[in-house]
């Protein structure tokens, strides 16, 4: 049976999830780890959505097999799934990526109001900003009241986004040492 590992980053919108996934995928290629990276945004961009898939759970596990099954045919072992909720999907994604032998990291950044409030203010520049804060913020709510026990918490106010992923390594306990790919490669661990 194959061991994989899975890293899920989650949180509201605003706490640095693209830019540190894409951060903590920069920090393993520099070490050689061979490793994937999903961003779950676009696993479920369709509309209108499935009549039979309205929340779009069902499209959104078949893309992240069929895309996992690809990475998985190359050898790799270990995914980085970055999504607002990706903490609460873990059922969902280990089916997507063959079930049993996966080992989960969960991962919850977190910011303080001001600071998802100063980030979102730079990226949202339409008529949905206040819109979008209050969603985000009742989103980190709802996150930190359903996160799984074994999440690590995060938070990203005042860190630099090395400083970040770094974090993010350490709760994944991602380490460095030769390991190999089936078809001979070498990769570290």
């Amino acid at each position: 049976m194959p061991s994989y590992e899975l890293l899920l980053i989650g949180g509201g919108a605003g706490v640095g999830k693209t830019t540190v996934a894409w951060e903590v995928s920069a920090s393993l290629q520099k070490v050689g780890t061979a490793h994937c990276l999903i961003e779950g945004d676009y696993m479920d961009q369709i509309h209108p959505a499935p009549a039979d898939d309205p929340h779009r759970t069902s499209i959104t596990e078949r893309n992240i097999a069929a895309v996992w099954s690809n990475y998985a045919a190359l050898g790799q072992s270990r995914l980085i799934y970055t999504n607002t909720v990706s903490i609460l999907e873990e059922p969902m994604i280990r089916r997507a990526m063959g079930g049993n032998g996966v080992r989960v990291a969960h991962v919850l950044l977190t910011a303080s109001e001001t600071t998802v409030r100063q980030r979102l203010a730079q990226r949202e520049i339409g008529t949905q900003l206040a819109a979008h804060i209050e969603r985000s913020l009742r989103m980190a709510r709802h996150l930190d009241a359903k996160a799984p026990a074994r999440t690590v918490r995060i938070p990203t106010d005042g860190l630099t986004v090395l400083e970040i992923a770094a974090q993010v390594l350490r709760a994944a306990s991602w380490t460095t040492g030769p390991a190999t790919l089936p078809d001979g490669q070498r990769r570290h661990e």
